[in-house]
């Protein structure tokens, strides 16, 4: 039963909801949550939900906002010693979220929000990895190639169950072979 909890801070209310979708969807996807799940385990009415998200899309994609940005944060301050290590971390912090991830790649066709969002993500992360490639010392031209394959890698990294150890060597073989 909703908790009548007025008044409540308009944003702590946001945060609640956010907070109970990321843990439902993360655990039981996005198809096995229903709006009406996330009201319960927010505490709060379903139609409170829709004052804050126009859809359960809508709702994703701030979901999907709050651990990038968090994520993104996190890695521009890491002080890892190579790339390698600072996309493995990458790789572990998303694949908590393996269940997000298919459900972006699931609704690309059938959401313009998830679209746009996606490739948003991409272009923030690819430019992101291009200037630690140049940093690196990358040749320009060869920035943009790198890039996408390195991109490729992690996606199938996510979608493919490898342990650590490959995944290391996977990375480390592939950026030594791109220069």
């Amino acid at each position: 039963m909703p908790r009548n909890r007025y008044p409540i801070d308009r944003a702590e209310k946001r945060d609640e909801i956010l907070a109970a979708a990321r843990e439902l969807f993360a655990s039981v996807g996005f198809t096995g949550t229903t709006m009406g799940k996330v009201a319960e385990r927010a505490g709060v009415t379903t139609n409170t939900i829709y004052w804050y998200f126009d859809d359960k899309d809508s709702l994703l994609v701030a979901v999907l906002d709050q651990i990038n940005d968090a994520t993104l944060d996190h890695f521009r301050s890491m002080q890892l010693p190579s790339l390698a290590d600072r996309i493995l971390w990458m790789i572990a912090g998303l694949e908590r979220y393996r269940r997000l991830v298919e459900a972006v790649h699931a609704r690309l066709e059938v959401s313009s929000r998830i679209n746009e969002w996606h490739d948003e993500f991409h272009s923030t992360w690819e430019d992101l990895l291009a200037t630690l490639l140049q940093h690196d010392g990358l040749p320009i031209d060869d920035v943009p190639t790198t890039t996408r394959i390195i991109v490729l890698v992690i996606e199938g990294m996510l979608t493919h169950q490898h342990d650590s150890s490959d995944r290391r060597a996977i990375l480390v073989m592939l950026l030594r072979r791109l220069g």
